[in-house]
Formats: C-alpha cells, structure tokens, sequence
C-alpha cells in the first residue's frame, strides 16, 4: 500500500473515499475533521448519527455514499470509542489502540467495497488530552501505528495455495494533518510501512509449513534479504558449530535429517564497515558496541523423544516465530537505515524423535563448556539458545534480546496479551517495557531471581535443562541466563502472543513493533 501526508482542506480533497473518526458519549461527536465536511455537506454527516446509525464505539463504521457540498466520493464514518480526556487520564495505550483499531476498521471496510484510494482525518479531535500528547514525536507515533494497523489488518497467507493471490483493493491512502505536522506523519507513515513489512515478512516464515520452512530455507532467505538489503550475512553449518564446541545446540537436530544452521545478521549503520565480522573490534564496549538479537528458529518441534501430544502439534511450525521476528526486525532497520550496529542470530533446527535424538537423561557439553542434563528433550528452544547467547560474546554487545516461543508456561500466565520479558538490567528491561508500550506491543516483567535456578540443579551435570513442575517460563529464563554474564541481556517469552490458534490461526508477527520500537529508541540515542 502507498502511505502519503496531506495538509488540504478535506471538502475540497479529491479521493474516492474520506474516514472520519467518531468518539462514543452521551451524544457522538465528530472529529474535528468531520464537523468541517458535516458543515459542507449540509448536516449530512450529523444526520446520519442522530439517526442512531453509529454511537461511536470501536468497531462501528457507516458508509455515507455521494454527499453533497464534497468532492470525495463517499464517507466512512469509523468508531473510535471514548475521547480521550486530560481530566479523566486517559491510559496512552489504550487511546493508541482504539485509534489503531479505527484504522484497521476502516481499511477493511475500504478494501471490501473495492476502493482504491482514500484520505484518513484520523489524527485530529485529541486535543491535550491526546493520550499521548500532541508534540511531533507522538504525531509520528499515531501515523506509524495507522499505517502498521491498516497493512496488518489486509496481511492474507496464499503462498500455498492453488490459484492466483487475491489482489488487494485498496491501493493509496493519504493521511490529513496540519501544515506544521507534515514531516513528522511523512516520517510516522515511513517507519509504519517498515515496521509493517518487517511483520509481513515474520508472519510469511512462520505461517509456512515445516516440510517448506526448514533451517536450509531460511538460511537462503537469510542471504537473499542480506543482498537486498545491505547486510552482511553469514551461515554456519554443523562441521563450523562443531568448531564452535556448540554441543548443546547440535544435540537437538541429531534426530532430524535436515542439518542445523546457524544465521548470522550483521547490519553496520553505525560502523559503515564493510567485509565480514567488522562489528567485532576488539576496542568496542557497551556504549559503541552492537546491539544483539537472538532468535529460536525450531521449525518444527514435535518434542522430540518427549514426544508432544498430537493435538493441534501442527502449530509447532510456529516455534521459529521468535527467528522470524529477528528477521522482520533487521528488515525494518535497513529499510529505515537506522544509525546502530545491529547483530542477529538466529539458531534453527527441528526437534524430531530418531535413534540418534536425544534422551532424556543425556548429558551434553555447550559453548560456554557447561554440561547440561537433558531430563526433557521438549525443552529444546533452551538448548539451541545458550550456544548462540555464547556466540554472542564475540560481538561485545552493547545489549542481547533473545526472543523466543520458549514455554506454554509463560501463555499461561500471561495469556496472548503481553510477552513475558525477564532481565537483570533494570534499565535494559525498563527500555524494553516502554518500547511495548509505545508500539502497543506490549511486554511484562518476570523475575529471574536467583531462588529460581536452584531448580536447575543436577546430581550429574552443571544444570540440568528443566526446573520442574512450578515456573517453567522463569526456570526457563534463569537456564538462559547463566550463558549472559559478559553482557547486558534480556529474554521475551513469546509463546503466548506470536500466534493465534482457532479459526483465525496464524502468525501476529508480534514482537517485530516492540523490537523495532527499541532499535528505533537506540538509533535516537546515539544522534
């Protein structure tokens, strides 16, 4: 779809269509926007509410066709839900998401009736009390979520199936704003068409099937996207991670016949270095160092020995989600050529039963030289993760996210709503919670306390690879964590929110908007 910024006068605005929002009261109330074309048209727009048609809450829409007084083709009304108010302290989040729900109304309703272009007064009425303010970074913010909403909501998976892809409709969308806030919404819509095609590309790894999405796929992917997009890619095969004494990692692809890769990103917008593994300088440390994204790519975890029930394990496709998240976030800083150096690593394998699969009770050697007892071969996500949180410290972080479907113990706690994010840096957590919060992506904190390793124990081993019935997403995390302690690090359990199950099954691409959202936070900080 093709973003643009308009400052016009909207009765006089040439489109096939014009979106208004409508706040739900006592009495609807048109933006500011709508009250300009209700006077133009003749009461038209006012009329339709006083006839109880739409009362402004999220999820309603009208479609007004050919009023008078306006060159726009038609009208859709959209709901937005309650103004937001300074006086009431309207929650930031929750005004984001109605107004992103609003957009994402109205590019349905708008592709379904075969409309090629319209013009959005979506960014008027918040006055103070806008939720999130009325400066240019929160106009920014607004355009980039209208835009990311809009493509999210038309996002179709047809890659496997037979027949020619249904064409999209809507084709063009300008988005009103005042002269004053054209650069910031030019910016806003940008880095929303990033950010959305950078889900796109998450949901796309993910939704496809195991027999298609395999480590050797994505690592062609890897070296495709790299080409396009200026980074420097790297692929290791078993013979080098077997260099690397990645024994923990090896160990789960040894009952699968495809072989474990391992992908290396390395974007350079801060160092500008060409040739392969310049983010590596031996001077960098955490203020010039790389930012460092791992991903868990199991494209397919079917447990393994500890072979899961059969119920619904064709989801487990989706066990790369937090790979593809890595991938879809890289995309998004290259597109928007952010001034940071940026790492991704992205450890991918299958978890399949075989003679040669690991047992529970074997005893495997990692990177770091840790031995690790196997009481769970379906906690395997870990396994590939600590080899490549080791490999890592070559890169000298200035930060390491690791982002994975790691354990349905974490879903349960949180439901699909927030990630669980758990760090022992106050301030790389605290950066990571308000970057969910801004992008409406949202994360919850999790301890890591150190009375939760003491279930890791092993009678034959350093640690053993689960830490019983009780917390399985922080025993999870706290495995994890004795493989971070070069470095600043963080973990985002995404088992609850990266997919949806049901009739609406699919990859969200979540966390691509809070990871962008971060880098984008970094980039800032660096000027």
């Amino acid at each position: 779809m093709q973003f643009s910024a308009k400052f016009a006068d909207p009765v006089a605005a040439p489109t096939d269509c014009i979106v208004v929002g409508v706040f739900q009261g006592k009495k609807p109330q048109l933006t500011p926007a709508g009250a300009r074309l209700d006077r133009a048209t003749n009461k038209t727009l006012g009329a339709a509410l006083g006839r109880g048609g739409l009362d402004g809450r999220i999820g309603g829409a009208q479609f007004l066709y050919r009023p008078p007084g306006i060159k726009a083709g038609c009208v859709l009304l959209v709901g937005l839900g309650p103004k937001p108010d300074a006086k009431r302290d309207d929650n930031p989040s929750a005004a984001t998401a109605r107004r992103r729900r609003g957009a994402a109304i109205a590019a349905k309703l708008l592709d379904e009736r075969g409309i090629a272009s319209a013009l959005l007064c979506l960014l008027d009425g918040d006055g103070d009390g806008g939720g999130d303010g009325g400066d240019d970074s929160a106009i920014r913010r607004r355009a980039r979520h209208i835009a990311e909403s809009m493509e999210d909501i038309l996002y179709r998976f047809e890659q496997t199936k037979s027949g020619a892809p249904k064409p999209r409709q809507l084709k063009r969308v300008q988005l009103l704003c005042e002269r004053a806030q054209l650069a910031a919404v030019k910016r806003g819509l940008r880095e929303g068409a990033a950010v959305a095609a950078g889900i796109k590309r998450a949901r796309d790894y993910a939704n496809l099937p195991g027999n298609l999405c395999t480590p050797a796929f994505l690592a062609g992917e890897a070296k495709r996207l790299g080409k396009q997009h200026g980074i420097a890619v790297t692929v290791l095969g078993e013979a080098e991670m077997k260099r690397h004494k990645m024994g923990s990692l090896l160990s789960v692809s040894r009952g699968s016949r495809e072989p474990a890769k391992l992908i290396v990103f390395e974007y350079r917008g801060l160092s500008g270095n060409r040739g392969r593994g310049k983010t590596r300088g031996k001077t960098r440390d955490k203020k010039t160092g790389p930012v460092v994204l791992v991903g868990k790519g199991l494209t397919f975890d079917a447990g393994g020995i500890s072979l899961k029930p059969s119920a619904a394990m064709d989801e487990m496709k989706f066990d790369m989600c937090g790979g593809a998240s890595v991938f879809g976030a890289l995309q998004a800083a290259a597109e928007l050529q952010l001034k940071l150096d940026l790492v991704g690593l992205v450890p991918c394998s299958e978890n399949l039963p075989d003679g040669a699969a690991n047992k529970p009770g074997d005893i495997v050697t990692s990177m770091s030289g840790r031995t690790i007892e196997i009481l769970n071969t379906d906690a395997e996500g870990r396994l590939i993760l600590c080899d490549a949180l080791t490999y890592a410290e070559r890169f000298q972080p200035a930060a390491v996210v690791d982002i994975a479907t790691l354990t349905g113990a974490c879903a349960v706690a949180l439901g699909a709503h927030a990630s669980g994010l758990f760090s022992d840096s106050d301030a790389l957590a605290e950066e990571l919670l308000a970057a969910g919060y801004a992008s409406g992506d949202r994360a919850w904190r999790m301890p890591v306390w150190d009375d939760y390793a003491k279930q890791l124990e092993s009678n034959f081993a350093d640690l053993a690879n689960i830490g019983g019935r009780y917390a399985g997403a922080v025993t999870a995390a706290c495995f994890l964590k004795h493989f971070t302690a070069k470095f600043d690090w963080a973990h985002l359990d995404i088992a609850g929110t990266a997919w949806k199950s049901g009739a609406a099954k699919g990859a969200t691409g979540r966390p691509v908007p809070l990871l962008v959202e971060f880098l984008l936070g970094r980039a800032e900080k660096r000027g």
